[in-house]
């Protein structure tokens, strides 16, 4: 894979929807940030980190060639391995036992799963856009040689 211009922007932007939509989530509509008992700027900062690494991995599931193959459009491409990512995560993180919340029921549970495969779906379609607004005419033509 190239990682060119289009990779850069479509990887920071997708992170960036990803993380805003994480705070307003958990910031504004739930108010669990405020029960983080060590530093809220180092929570935000590796936050961040984590959500640069979803997304180039959101960016890398989005290219893989069976994706690829079976969903060639652009924006279905990116909802749907924003689909698969956010389940990995979700399933992850409950395994791991991570949340801010100590009452979790079945309907805590189904919404938390909505919800991060929302985010994920969020940075697939940024992704998406970022593949059919940003034109690169040499990793067009590469891809094309494949």
């Amino acid at each position: 894979m190239l990682y060119s211009v289009r990779f850069y922007i479509s990887w920071i932007v997708s992170a960036i929807i990803m993380y805003a939509a994480f705070y307003v989530w958990h910031g504004v509509f739930l108010t669990d940030l405020n029960r983080i008992e060590f530093s809220k700027t180092l929570f935000f900062i590796l936050a961040a980190l984590v959500y640069l690494a979803v997304s180039f991995v959101l960016y890398r599931t989005y290219e893989s060639k069976l994706l690829a193959k079976y969903f060639p459009k652009p924006i279905l491409r990116g909802i749907i391995s924003g689909i698969m990512l956010g389940f990995l995560l979700f399933a992850v993180i409950t395994v791991l036992g991570i949340s801010f919340t100590k009452n979790i029921n079945m309907t805590y549970i189904l919404v938390d799963c909505v919800w991060q495969i929302t985010e994920q779906i969020l940075g697939g379609i940024i992704i998406g856009l970022g593949k059919i607004i940003i034109f690169e005419p040499i990793p067009e033509m590469m891809r094309h040689n494949d």
